[in-house]
């Protein structure tokens, strides 16, 4: 039988920071010493994040010790990533940026503020390492481009073209770290970007913490760590502030990446750009049924004056994708109510909150009962025919290093301590959020319907 073909929607890599100088353009090194001051504290902050998460439970979690003799540094060697790519069976995998073992180069909400011209040129720095490191494989890894500023649109257009040059898949939607005075979705200003995004077939990743202010997550830390040193605290009250901070259960569930869509939708940008296609990436996807059902009813109320000629709900299995990253057991009992067509399955590779290094266990927890073609849908062949993959070559990459349904959602049974912490570390077991926050986004609906130019009533 032919193995299960894994396109992974979720993985990271970042610059080691003894490349920086390398890959920086030389008119920006004395920004360096700053982000070095980052590099401390941000590290030093998150590290003992992961470790209160991960340290009780490694016998659980790392029987195979890949955690414990440095696997996850496939974060910034190609080599080691690989081998865990064969390990876990994964024929591809998105690369995208951002990891807590080091900060961007300016570009990320994890970084401090810092002047336009030097966030630009660290997405340059940043593409260019992708491309010396994982470029050689491109086949299997997935390149996703860095997002910068937009304050240059030139400038921003010679580098989308770029990366298309060099093969990367996509690249992350504008305003992911957000910068003052850039507009929504819909304004004319964006128009030149989404033609060139259609034209060179590049994907628009929203990953979970966009939309966050330049400085903001950084901001976070840096204000817990004041406050634990000024009340002489302990590592224990310094990991309370961080979570009492931007680290909280909501991160990944902020409301600006679900307004990124519907500025989308509403605004007519999927019918301007009909071949527009966009991914939202560990956003999770229990919210999204019920969300367009509220749009699809905003629409019928406000269809003559808004420029959309279609219902959300129309533009999602079109234009749209979700990279359910952990995805979680809810979520693939509502398949066919997000659109089983629409999802693709992600590791999250190699963060806290991922299924690496418990892949295949978590695979098979997770499909236990689930039909072949449902399975073998989510976990590779919508992401093969979203992004226009080459399925032989994939399919010939899993029969290599790939399983079998039975291995992959057959009846083996999970063990029971590694399946409570995979509930506590990704989620496994969490209950679907549906219609619970639709209340939430109603007053920024109806600003954008108005701003879009439509009437409402008051």
């Amino acid at each position: 039988m032919e193995k299960v073909v894994i396109v992974s929607a979720d993985g990271h890599a970042v610059m080691p920071p003894e490349r920086w100088q390398e890959f920086l353009e030389p008119r920006f090194h004395d920004h360096l010493p700053e982000v070095a001051k980052e590099l401390d504290v941000f590290t030093r902050s998150m590290s003992l994040l992961n470790d209160l998460t991960l340290d009780p439970a490694v016998d659980v979690f790392d029987k195979e010790r890949a955690y414990r003799s440095g696997r996850w540094q496939g974060l910034w060697d190609a080599e080691i990533r690989l081998g865990e790519m064969d390990r876990e069976g994964v024929a591809a995998e998105f690369v995208f940026q951002g990891d807590f073992r080091a900060p961007e180069l300016g570009f990320n909400t994890m970084n401090g503020t810092h002047p336009l011209d030097f966030v630009d040129a660290g997405v340059r720095a940043y593409d260019r390492w992708l491309v010396d490191e994982f470029g050689a494989s491109s086949d299997r890894f997935l390149l996703v481009g860095a997002s910068g500023t937009y304050s240059d649109l030139d400038a921003t257009m010679r580098e989308i073209n770029w990366i298309a040059d060099h093969g990367f898949v996509g690249q992350f939607a504008p305003g992911f770290c957000w910068f003052e005075g850039m507009p929504p979705y819909y304004d004319d200003f964006y128009e030149p970007l989404w033609s060139l995004y259609e034209e060179r077939g590049l994907v628009l990743v929203i990953h979970g913490g966009f939309g966050f202010d330049q400085g903001f997550a950084y901001g976070s830390i840096e204000a817990a760590n004041a406050e634990v040193e000024r009340t002489g605290g302990s590592v224990m009250d310094l990991a309370a502030a961080l979570a009492r901070g931007v680290f909280n259960d909501d991160f990944f569930s902020d409301l600006r990446c679900r307004r990124a869509l519907w500025q989308l939708m509403l605004g007519g940008v999927f019918d301007r750009h009909p071949g527009l296609k966009v991914m939202m990436t560990e956003v999770r996807a229990d919210w999204i049924p019920a969300t367009l059902r509220r749009l699809d009813a905003v629409y019928e109320e406000c269809r003559t004056d808004l420029p959309g000629t279609r219902r959300p709900s129309e533009y999602w299995p079109t234009n749209c994708m979700v990279g359910l990253s952990f995805m979680h057991k809810s979520e693939v009992e509502m398949r066919d109510e997000i659109g089983v067509d629409t999802i693709d399955f992600g590791r999250d590779y190699p963060h806290t909150e991922g299924t690496w290094p418990n892949t295949v266990d978590y695979l098979r927890a997770l499909f236990s009962g689930v039909p072949e073609d449902d399975v073998r849908k989510m976990l590779g062949e919508n992401a093969i025919r979203f992004l226009g993959l080459d399925r032989s070559k994939l399919t010939a990459v899993a029969e290599q290093v790939g399983f079998t349904m039975d291995e992959i959602a057959g009846s083996a049974a999970v063990d029971a301590a590694l399946l409570d912490h995979l509930g506590a570390r990704c989620g496994f077991a969490k209950p679907a959020e549906g219609a619970s926050r639709i209340h939430e986004i109603e007053d920024q609906v109806r600003d954008d319907v108005v701003a879009i130019g439509a009437t409402v009533d008051a």
